[in-house]
């Protein structure tokens, strides 16, 4: 069986911003990273109105889609389902030391904040947060509430990053495809894994300090 680098937790949920999600998945296959992957059945719907993803909720048709589209190695990407407690991901001993919820739903965030763990999606994120790994939650919606608000701070005193789904203009970008690289540049960033997607801020002095 093929080795890889490493191996990340990657899940998607019901909000909007699937794209996101589908641009991290092909950074970290070109990375040689394996993807446990955990994609919701709102995740699904969003998916086929979003985008032209079909998104299958057999896990096994969705791991060769997946894997065929995106040129993935064999068994690099890997998908369970919501009930498939057997997973690495649901136990500390197996899970990997990242994971990442994109796009996080406000939904899910609340019950990762409250210990729900009513399926695998959750558990795996409760499992992160116990094991004192890094848990990445991009969130998607506008506005928040005092719930949402709430829940996002009691994650991240608990250690869990709230990286909301909020691209910047300062790298002048030119098309949707821009704006997406920006929040998955900075996803990565968190993760410790390099990027090029986007200039890191004053790279040219960066640059012009190393030449010296």
């Amino acid at each position: 069986m093929q080795s890889f680098k490493q191996s990340v937790t990657l899940a998607i949920t019901g909000a909007s911003g699937v794209q996101y999600a589908m641009r991290l998945l092909e950074i970290l296959i070109e990375k040689d990273i394996q993807i446990l992957l955990l994609v919701s059945k709102a995740a699904q719907v969003v998916a086929a109105t979003e985008t032209d993803l079909k998104l299958s909720g057999n896990i096994e048709l969705q791991q060769a889609y997946l894997t065929k589209r995106y040129n993935a190695a064999p068994g690099q990407i890997v998908v369970f389902g919501k009930e498939q407690w057997m997973a690495p991901v649901a136990s500390g001993s197996g899970s990997p030391n990242t994971m990442v919820v994109c796009p996080c739903s406000t939904g899910c965030l609340s019950a990762i904040a409250t210990g729900a763990s009513n399926n695998l999606i959750e558990r795996a994120a409760d499992v992160v947060l116990k094991e004192r790994k890094k848990l990445i939650l991009v969130p998607r919606e506008a506005p928040y509430s005092e719930i949402h608000l709430e829940h996002m701070l009691k994650l991240t005193r608990m250690g869990a990053v709230i990286l909301p789904a909020s691209p910047g203009f300062y790298h002048k970008p030119q098309s949707i495809e821009d704006l997406i690289d920006f929040v998955v540049a900075r996803i990565l960033s968190q993760m410790g894994l390099e990027q090029n997607l986007v200039a890191r801020w004053g790279q040219q002095y960066l640059n012009t300090a190393e030449r010296d």
